[in-house]
């Protein structure tokens, strides 16, 4: 069974259709200042892959994660409340990392789902979560990591060229394009895995 397709944690960005805007795209490190400011005091805190303009971030602190730990520990059970805010802040997240890595042009939304499409599926924690393995998660998801801080380098290239390509020709060469959604799309399997808590299935080493 092919698990990058049935894996309960997706997300799928829409190709952008028509002329790229070369003016948002030459200054978006500075146009996104204001939602990276509602980004950063929503989280508190960032985990990111690699500083740079172009960042992709995960604002960890704005997850309910330790509560999480704990619940499951002790009562074997996730708060769907919580599991709605982790959600909301994942895909408020994602909008921003997709305007950041220039595959939209549209300002991200603090609430409307737009063009970036994620999903998380809410686990039955009684029968699908382990009592003690969000205790050693971030522990086993250690391989990921290293990678995903690898491949890293090379998204930032990858956005790098694409800036240059839209300036020029007014398209995101869908190569790049397909690479960037391909290590955010592990990202979050991963941050579902290790951080959110939403799934016992190790994610598979995979852009697909």
């Amino acid at each position: 069974m092919d698990t990058t397709h049935t894996y309960p944690a997706s997300l799928v960005i829409d190709s952008f259709e028509g002329e790229r805007d070369k003016v948002t795209t030459f200054f978006r490190p500075f146009v996104a200042i204001p939602i990276l400011i509602i980004l950063g005091l929503l989280g508190g805190a960032s985990f990111s892959w690699y500083n740079s303009p172009w960042g992709l971030e995960i604002p960890v602190a704005g997850f309910v994660v330790l509560p999480t730990v704990l619940m499951l520990l002790f009562r074997q059970k996730y708060p769907r409340w919580w599991f709605d805010w982790n959600l909301a802040v994942t895909r408020f997240s994602m909008r921003v990392g997709a305007y950041m890595a220039l595959l939209r042009d549209e300002y991200p939304s603090t609430d409307e789902e737009q063009a970036v499409h994620l999903d998380l599926v809410y686990p039955d924690a009684a029968t699908e979560l382990s009592r003690g393995l969000p205790l050693v998660k971030w522990l086993l998801a250690i391989p990921h990591l290293i990678i995903l801080s690898v491949l890293s380098f090379v998204v930032l290239f990858c956005i790098i060229a694409a800036w240059f390509a839209i300036l020029i020709t007014g398209k995101y060469p869908e190569a790049l394009s397909t690479f960037v959604i391909g290590y955010m799309r592990w990202e979050l399997r991963v941050a579902a895995y290790a951080f959110l808590l939403t799934t016992d299935r190790y994610p598979p080493f995979s852009l697909d």
